[in-house]
């Protein structure tokens, strides 16, 4: 069947039987991601690090889909120690496997900080601690047929350059340096898994999305750390004027987790003006993301940093 012009999350096929994590899931894009994923039929796990933000987020879902299958699980992904602890009870409960795990949680343009394990925060967060995760879960996710890893990124990749040198921003830090930084680590790690996975022959997907604009409260975190309130008054301004909704930036996502016959390392984005709005369809991505040296470089400094090597060719 051919893939609809304008597809929404009334295309997406019956889920049930299948098992997914959304990593972010107690508000934005990830809360209506997860939502859909529920909705659809598929036993779903919200990986939040607020659980009790989380069990309100699950009964927001239970709510608009009554009799689905959702649960909650505590994931700190500045924390390797609290991913490591996530992905071993996950994997014990669910011996079963993994059919989706969907990074989505990240941080935005915050102050420098650093992580326990003393990475620099959006690096940590938006990259090493996905990484990590995915690997833990590898196993769970190899178990089940057509399984998908969906990544979020972000336009904001398109500002981003691998600082080898300086990855952890400490001779010099620029909070929209390092989300983008963050950001086009997160498409070089997705092409690089494709790659590797294929080299393996694993019929797993590593797949990539970015949700255009969408109105989240992730854009405020950075202005409320610094107290800049008119900061902050501006964003939230800019999403009432111009961004689209949640439920539709969470589209390029549900899409890319879902929609038959995509290959991997496929880039989902909304279709409209600078891709900032609209519905999901296949997009570009900077020459940065495309460099598969980079990609290389990144994935053996990822594994030496986290310490979770893939039983993967390379």
């Amino acid at each position: 069947m051919p893939t609809p012009l304008r597809w929404t999350s009334d295309d997406m096929p019956d889920l049930t039987g299948r098992v997914a994590i959304v990593t972010g899931a107690n508000s934005g894009i990830g809360l209506q991601a997860a939502r859909q994923l529920a909705a659809h039929g598929a036993d779903v796990t919200l990986a939040v690090r607020d659980v009790e933000r989380g069990e309100t987020a699950a009964a927001l879902i239970r709510g608009w889909a009554p009799g689905c299958a959702v649960s909650v699980g505590r994931l700190d992904l500045a924390d390797l120690s609290s991913v490591r602890a996530f992905a071993a009870e996950w994997s014990a409960a669910h011996p079963g496997g993994l059919d989706l795990l969907v990074n989505n949680a990240g941080i935005m343009a915050v102050p420098r900080f650093e992580t326990p394990d003393g990475f620099e925060g959006q690096f940590g967060t938006n990259h090493l601690g996905h990484f990590a995760l995915t690997g833990l879960l590898l196993p769970a996710l190899v178990a089940r047929p057509r399984s998908r890893v969906v990544t979020v990124s972000s336009q904001a990749h398109r500002m981003g350059r691998m600082d080898f040198d300086d990855i952890m921003g400490r001779r010099r830090y620029r909070s929209w340096g390092a989300y983008g930084q963050s950001k086009l680590s997160n498409l070089l790690f997705t092409s690089e898994l494709q790659r590797r996975l294929d080299l393996s022959g694993v019929p797993l997907l590593a797949m990539a999305a970015h949700p255009g604009w969408a109105s989240t409260n992730l854009q405020a975190a950075g202005p409320r750390m610094r107290g800049r309130g008119w900061q902050q008054q501006f964003t939230d301004l800019g999403n009432r004027v111009f961004a689209q909704s949640a439920e539709m930036g969470a589209l390029p996502t549900l899409f890319a987790a879902t929609a038959p016959g995509l290959p991997g390392d496929s880039y989902v984005g909304p279709d409209g003006f600078m891709e900032q709005h609209g519905h999901p369809r296949l997009v570009g991505r900077s020459s940065a993301a495309r460099n598969a040296a980079d990609a290389r470089r990144l994935w053996v400094l990822s594994e030496d940093l986290t310490g979770v090597a893939y039983p993967l060719e390379a």
